[in-house]
């Protein structure tokens, strides 16, 4: 699949509005970034723009970015170090798994709708809401 043809049927609406559904429920922060190069090594260029977006900035360390490489058919999900001590490997490849089966189905927002809400629901239980929380990262779509 070219990329055009993944980034056109994206449904940025929905993805935006689960992230901030998401970040509603919890002092967590999620980014979904999407790369119009081509990358081999996904999960480099994931933890790199995980720095470069400033993403280990957050209060409670719990940010997670969502990479997807179309040109190369492959993603990665980062994690912060907050959010990581919390959840474990075992949650992060459960993730990718569900994301990954529906990718291949061409199910490219449900993959990350489900991604979003996987991670939100992690954030919720253990990163509550703070009373003075500030959204800390823009909720939109982020390209290269």
């Amino acid at each position: 699949m070219k990329p055009a043809e993944f980034i056109s049927r994206l449904d940025e609406a929905r993805i935006i509005g689960a992230i901030a559904e998401a970040e509603r429920k919890s002092s967590g922060e999620l980014r979904v970034y999407v790369s119009h190069r081509k990358r081999i090594d996904p999960l480099a260029f994931a933890q790199k723009r995980f720095l470069q977006l400033g993403m280990t900035n957050t209060r409670h360390r719990n940010a997670v970015l969502i990479y997807l490489v179309p040109h190369t058919r492959q993603f990665a999900i980062v994690g912060d170090q907050g959010i990581h001590d919390k959840c474990g490997d075992a949650f992060w490849q459960e993730v990718t798994a569900r994301m990954s089966d529906l990718l291949k189905q061409g199910r490219f927002t449900d993959a990350i709708l489900d991604a979003i809400q996987k991670v939100g629901e992690v954030l919720a239980r253990n990163f509550p809401r703070d009373s003075d929380d500030q959204n800390e990262l823009p909720d939109q779509i982020v390209r290269d």
